[in-house]
């Protein structure tokens, strides 16, 4: 049985519909807060006891700005704030238009940037806490993730200023990095190497692996158990942290 070590407490997260944002929900309703989730999909919401689903488009200030109204109207208040929308274009520089760089600034950038902003008062009345879900990629350049790479970076700087913010106003701000994570969007990835190889995809998947030295794909869950503990009183004195759960992918110190 899971210790409800977050009993009471209430939490948004965004991009919550599947992959990691829906294991973080899961976790922390597990965990025994109370969960709104917004993304533009639609969330299942089986078990997680007092879940609230909230439709909105995070590219929209207005939809951000009505998303965190909706879970503070539902809730009386905000403590847990986690930002995991947001899947930016691969693909050579030179195929990439400005179009593509606009989406993926506008969602996990300016998505976090928007709901934070919307979140801060409230998180600051409950002296409570964000976390940021970036990735790898911001800490390792690829020629073919030139946009993810930069929104991933300034994810961290970003992390880094609130954070310094939040000594001030009392709110805790962290940020995970994950590396190859077992979702639809690395499954995707993992069928666009096979047909481009032209092997199958259980090769497909070991040829990522391979070229980012682990020994496995994380699975969603192992950063949502990463982002309950954050969220949590044992992590009280971590204000600023970027957490690189990659498997041993960064091996920079």
């Amino acid at each position: 049985m899971m210790e409800p070590t977050l009993q009471g407490k209430r939490a948004l997260v965004s991009g919550a519909s599947k992959g990691i944002g829906l294991a973080i929900a899961r976790r922390l309703a597990a965990a025994g807060a109370r969960v709104a989730l917004a993304a533009r999909g639609a969330p299942p919401l089986e078990g997680m006891p007092g879940a609230i689903a909230i439709p909105a488009d995070l590219r929209d200030a207005d939809a951000c700005a009505g998303a965190v109204a909706r879970a503070v109207e539902a809730f009386g208040g905000l403590d847990i704030f986690v930002h995991s929308a947001g899947a930016t274009q691969r693909g050579d520089f030179l195929a990439l238009d400005d179009a593509a760089w606009a989406d993926g600034y506008a969602l996990k950038f300016m998505g976090a940037v928007r709901l934070l902003r919307a979140a801060w008062p409230h998180l600051k009345a409950a002296r409570g806490n964000a976390v940021l879900i970036a990735g790898v990629g911001g800490r390792v350049a690829s020629a073919d993730f030139t946009i993810g790479g930069s929104v991933n970076a300034a994810l961290m700087n970003f992390t880094k200023a609130m954070a310094d913010r939040g000594v001030q106003d009392g709110v805790r701000v962290n940020c995970i990095n994950p590396g190859s994570i077992r979702t639809d969007r690395l499954t995707g990835r993992i069928a666009t190497m096979a047909k481009e190889r032209g092997v199958d995809m259980q090769a497909a998947a070991g040829l990522i692996a391979a070229e980012t030295g682990v020994s496995r794909f994380g699975e969603p869950e192992e950063i949502a158990e990463i982002v309950a503990f954050l969220a949590g009183p044992g992590a009280g004195y971590i204000q600023g942290a970027i957490l690189d759960a990659d498997g041993g992918w960064v091996r920079a110190v």
